[in-house]
């Protein structure tokens, strides 16, 4: 889906701005949800702007006017100042108690200053009771999404497609960096969709899904008898892929001797078949993906070198906290269409200022929990969106179990205990042993998450971070140097919740 969240500005600038960045302030949630991933851009380096319900204006391209200001009555006459301050960082003051102000999921304390490496990362700012924004960097112009499936309204976002589209029409071999889940597949996509190969096939593979016994054969074919059990010839991927594109996902992980092969399929456009007498052509163009740094351990160095033609760095969700609104909306209205939206407040704030560590795909997937939750006039909550509980198949072993179909009974799960079995020790050393990791310690256990948080909750020297007060929880991560296990060790609360809570207050 192409997303046209690319937006205007009021200002006249240059083209390109790279040298000297300029602020953007980017809308992430508003009751009006066609508006967001409007945006405007601000001043440069020494400049100031005014944010209050009628200034500055918002607007995207194409719209045909100037833009809009943000106009909820829940937002104040009474601006907020935002302003630089040397080395680029950004200072924001506001009247406190005029309006409730929210920055990055902390209440404001009327006058806030981050550094230019905070802005740089996204600061989140909630205003009111309805509307977010982010306070970012801008090192150019917005520009409409001429690329299909990759939204997004910030840099990362434009210069991710703008790089698709300089390299969909050649043939040349690119190599997509990113962590798991920040949408290099949809990347791949994009380049086969906008290349002369699009009525071409798309073939994915997982390289670390293949054996090091079979790869050869699944990627170059076979013939018959080549190998124990082939009882017939077999096409390889490069042959279902002729003509089209042949996306190798996760090529850190291809077994060592296939690297070499893949090599000279790239060098000559040859391969040869398990057990052919004679090589075989490809026409297929190869796009290559990962999360590993290629230069580091036993991966062929040419193969890299070859792969490294053309590449794109795939960014992580973290980086691009302003596309997170238009993320958001698009899987929403993916799952939940029409105007029956009510999402809280504070959900909407833990969303924005999220670490998502499984980056578009996890987000994704909590939208789709949020979505069905609404469906049923559920009010969500992010972190069972999130992290669902695990659903426990009960082995049918007695004759009254009915004629269902059996598990396979797994002898490394621990045995169901009763919750009144449990005593306060048993919690604190299943927690202990097991990092602090809510998950992980109701499996060992062997009772559901949502217990352990109810025994948590009811336990007397457990915890929540929201529970404890900042300075001991400053003083205990810089005890632990950093190390969150040790911290959530020391103040016995559960981790997840901690690493949250430290990133809020700026610790992580």
């Amino acid at each position: 889906m192409s997303d046209p969240d690319a937006t205007l500005t009021s200002y006249g600038m240059a083209e390109d701005f790279a040298s000297a960045p300029v602020l953007g302030i980017t809308l992430l949630w508003h009751p009006q949800r066609e508006r967001i991933g409007e945006q405007m851009l601000g001043p440069a380096a020494g400049g100031a702007i005014a944010l209050n319900r009628f200034a500055p204006l918002f607007a995207r391209a194409g719209a045909g006017h100037d833009g809009t200001p943000l106009g909820e009555r829940s937002i104040t006459r009474e601006p907020v100042h935002i302003r630089f301050i040397p080395e680029g960082g950004i200072q924001i003051d506001h009247l406190r108690g005029k309006m409730g102000l929210e920055i990055n999921g902390r209440p404001s304390n009327g006058s806030d200053q981050f550094t230019a490496g905070e802005l740089d990362r996204g600061i989140v700012i909630g205003l009111g009771s309805q509307v977010f924004v982010c306070l970012h960097l801008m090192r150019s112009l917005p520009r409409a999404a001429n690329v299909p499936g990759l939204i997004g309204v910030g840099d990362g976002a434009i210069k991710m497609r703008e790089a698709i589209a300089q390299v969909a029409g050649t043939s040349m071999p690119v190599l997509l960096l990113g962590e798991t889940g920040s949408g290099k597949e949809v990347a791949a996509q994009a380049i086969h969709a906008l290349s002369a190969r699009r009525s071409g096939r798309f073939v994915a593979i997982n390289m670390a899904t293949l054996s090091e016994s079979l790869a050869a054969a699944e990627l170059f074919g076979a013939v018959k008898g080549a190998y124990t059990g082939a009882a017939n010839s077999r096409r390889g991927w490069f042959a279902e892929a002729e003509d089209g594109t042949l996306f190798l996902d996760e090529i850190g992980d291809t077994p060592a001797s296939v690297q070499a092969m893949l090599l000279r399929v790239l060098e000559s456009g040859e391969y040869r078949p398990l057990g052919a007498s004679a090589d075989a052509r490809s026409n297929a163009r190869i796009i290559a993906a990962t999360d590993q740094d290629l230069g580091a351990g036993g991966f062929n160095q040419a193969l890299r070198r070859r792969l490294e033609a053309f590449v794109i760095r795939v960014p992580a969700l973290r980086e691009r906290r302003e596309d997170i609104g238009v993320l958001v909306r698009h899987f929403l209205e993916a799952e939940a269409a029409g105007d029956a939206w009510s999402l809280p407040f504070e959900l909407l704030s833990q969303v924005f200022n999220g670490d998502w560590p499984g980056n578009v795909r996890q987000l994704a997937h909590a939208m789709r929990r949020v979505a069905l939750d609404l469906q049923v006039g559920i009010v969500p909550v992010l972190e069972q969106s999130v992290l669902m509980p695990v659903v426990e198949v009960r082995v049918a072993g007695s004759a009254s179990a009915g004629a269902g179909v059996a598990a396979p009974a797994d002898s490394s799960r621990p045995a169901r205990r009763k919750v009144s079995d449990l005593s306060d020790d048993d919690l604190v050393e299943a927690m202990e042993k097991n990092q602090w990791q809510i998950l992980a310690a109701s499996k060992a256990l062997g009772i559901s998450r949502p217990t352990v948080y109810k025994l948590l909750e009811a336990h007397p020297r457990i915890r929540f971070p929201a529970n404890i007060s900042e300075e001991e929880i400053r003083a205990a991560w810089t005890a632990c140097e950093g190390d969150l296990q040790r911290c959530a060790s020391r103040l016995m609360t559960p981790a997840e919740a901690l690493r949250r809570h430290v990133g809020l207050l700026g610790l992580g």
